[in-house]
């Protein structure tokens, strides 16, 4: 499908070429951007490809690339509706993502109305972005301020990117709070009291993953995650496949012993699940994983990075006033401070409707790093 608009050409994704193009656009845009880390090509396919993403079985996606007059790559986006939480909202809302463009309100409203449009023809309302086709751990949200280099999963964008989602009409639906923790220094003295206490109560114990029970603590993670957030607005319970798929991303760089759940009397309770920062492992990549950048990776790995990224954490509602959180997080410590490895630690990021966990990460010490903005353009 073409569109000649303004000496502009908008094709969508059909084909090889076009895929790499998709993917070529971003490495142009920050190619003197020195705080641009690339994602790794395969991350960003994977979610268009139905194979390794299973939102596809209850939904559909497209993309577009955008080319100036003389052939030059100005700009991309795709669109996606999931069918499960389109009609949560007030009106019908599907999403938008991976959206890239130069610094031009035309090139970026010619994108968005081909998203809009798509999305209008099959019935949504409204759209949302820019999100992800997927979980909202990766690829998620317009970052507005902390125009530093990126933790693995997180989105950046240049500073003028807010200026041409305003003028096209987005608005705020919530700001998602990145907070840093510097490793290097002790907990508070009221959180470490609080944290230990709890950890020694009896009937709460604690534990790390292990690879080879994937398939019991994919089955707690799913049982806690879905009890914890199932009052908030417009939330999709997760499946067990869905959380199969995320623990199968994540093997290449966890460390097992970063990913920690808490039981109450053998009832799983809690978790939280931390990353090494794996955007230090392939910053000179340039989103490409062949045989050199895998052994590179290898080795990289091996030797350790000195920031990891927190993804997620979860307490079921009836343990939310236990103090859980604090105690994860002083097992973890226990076993990072020996190392001597990890300096940061990136908590990343919750909604400013989530009191509760902002109210954690305060506690915990922490000082703001980023801010991200989920937004809306009703149609």
């Amino acid at each position: 499908m073409l569109f000649y608009i303004k000496h502009m050409t908008i094709t969508e994704v059909k084909n090889a070429l076009d895929q790499k193009d998709f993917l070529d656009t971003a490495r142009i845009i920050y190619k003197d951007d020195p705080n641009w880390i690339c994602p790794l090509d395969q991350d960003i396919e994977a979610v268009f490809d139905p194979n390794s993403n299973s939102f596809h079985q209850h939904g559909v996606c497209t993309r577009w690339i955008l080319k100036s007059e003389d052939g030059q790559l100005i700009g991309r986006v795709a669109a996606f509706i999931n069918e499960k939480k389109a009609y949560q909202y007030e009106v019908p809302t599907g999403g938008m993502g991976f959206f890239e463009c130069i610094d031009d309100q035309k090139a970026a409203n010619l994108l968005f109305d081909t998203a809009k449009n798509w999305l209008s023809e099959k019935g949504m309302k409204a759209m949302e972005g820019p999100i992800n086709f997927g979980e909202n751990d990766t690829f998620w949200g317009l970052l507005a301020e902390g125009f530093t280099p990126p933790s693995y999963g997180m989105n950046y964008h240049g500073p003028y990117y807010q200026k041409l989602f305003k003028h096209y009409g987005f608005s705020t639906q919530y700001e998602q709070i990145t907070n840093h923790l510097d490793l290097t220094k002790p907990f508070p003295e009221r959180f470490t009291k609080i944290a230990e206490w709890v950890a020694n109560k009896p009937g709460y114990r604690f534990e790390c993953l292990k690879a080879s029970e994937i398939d019991r603590f994919a089955q707690d993670f799913m049982e806690i995650y879905n009890d914890a957030w199932r009052d908030f607005k417009n939330f999709v319970p997760l499946e067990k496949q869905v959380v199969m798929e995320s623990f199968e991303k994540m093997k290449a760089i966890m460390d097992e012993k970063l990913i920690r759940f808490a039981y109450v009397d053998d009832e799983p309770a809690s978790f939280v699940v931390i990353l090494p920062d794996a955007n230090q492992f392939i910053k000179s990549f340039n989103g490409k994983l062949g045989l050199w950048q895998k052994l590179q990776f290898a080795y990289q790995r091996w030797r350790g990075v000195s920031r990891m990224r927190a993804i997620v954490m979860g307490t079921k509602k009836a343990f939310q006033k236990h103090g859980l959180e604090s105690a994860l997080f002083i097992e973890l410590k226990k076993y990072v401070m020996p190392k001597k490895q990890y300096q940061e630690l990136e908590l990343s990021w919750v909604g400013d409707f989530n009191d509760k966990m902002i109210a954690i990460h305060q506690a915990t010490g922490a000082t703001f790093g980023k801010r991200h903005l989920t937004m809306l353009k009703v149609f």
